[in-house]
């Protein structure tokens, strides 16, 4: 199976974690949370029952166990297709990845969602799961992987639509729902990002490339088969 062109550098990926741990490091100081409150209170008196609706219906497009699943289906379609267990490896990759860090950094910084009833919720260490947005991370992790478990019958263009749409409606949908505090998002972003990046340069291509039966398949698209 053919899989996307891997990073060249790895100073992006430094840049990006560095970045999330600058910003993680600054709201646990304090940095930002006005930031954070300024564009809550913005959000809900701006939120007709429309845009409410709307929103809302974007914002499944990160449900990580819907991805979860669905990427989890459609690998084991292909495992069985190819005689493999290749493409099952990716998706357990994905999993074991956002889960063990969304876990770790959500039990370190315990920051309340935005609605909390509680004093100051945008502050860390209150108790809650709201840092890092799980559903950007997700969404950039697990559209990556049907991507990747796609990309022979995908077009670049297609790929580029599948990578890029789902984290640009979920970056609005959070914060304009209220589900997170906008510096959620943005981490969950980062995060995703890294993760994404480091899920890219493992070589998940099966031994010979393409199976037989696919490659005769494109080859008859193309105008023969040999």
């Amino acid at each position: 199976m053919p899989s996307p062109r891997p990073p060249r550098s790895w100073w992006p990926d430094a840049a990006l974690l560095a970045g999330f741990v600058a910003l993680t490091l600054a709201l646990w100081a304090g940095w930002f949370l006005g930031v954070d409150a300024a564009v809550l209170h913005w959000v809900d008196a701006h939120r007709p029952p429309p845009l409410d609706r709307l929103a809302g219906w974007g914002n499944y497009l990160g449900q990580g166990g819907v991805l979860t699943g669905v990427a989890a289906v459609l690998a084991l379609g292909l495992a069985g297709w190819r005689r493999s267990v290749r493409p099952v490896l990716p998706v357990v990759a994905a999993f074991a990845s956002t889960f063990a860090s969304l876990t770790v950094v959500k039990d370190l910084t315990r920051r309340p969602a935005p609605h909390a009833a509680i004093a100051h919720p945008e502050r860390f260490g209150l108790g809650g799961v709201s840092y890092p947005s799980g559903h950007l991370v997700n969404s950039i992790v697990w559209y990556g992987v049907l991507v990747l478990l796609l990309v022979p019958w995908l077009s670049p263009g297609v790929r580029r639509v599948v990578r890029v749409v789902p984290p640009v409606v979920l970056s609005v949908t959070t914060v304009y729902l209220g589900f997170h505090w906008v510096t959620d998002t943005v981490a969950g972003i980062v995060l995703g990002l890294v993760l994404d990046r480091l899920m890219r340069r493992i070589p998940w291509r099966l031994p010979g490339g393409l199976n037989p039966a696919l490659r005769c398949t494109i080859g008859q698209r193309r105008g023969g088969c040999g």
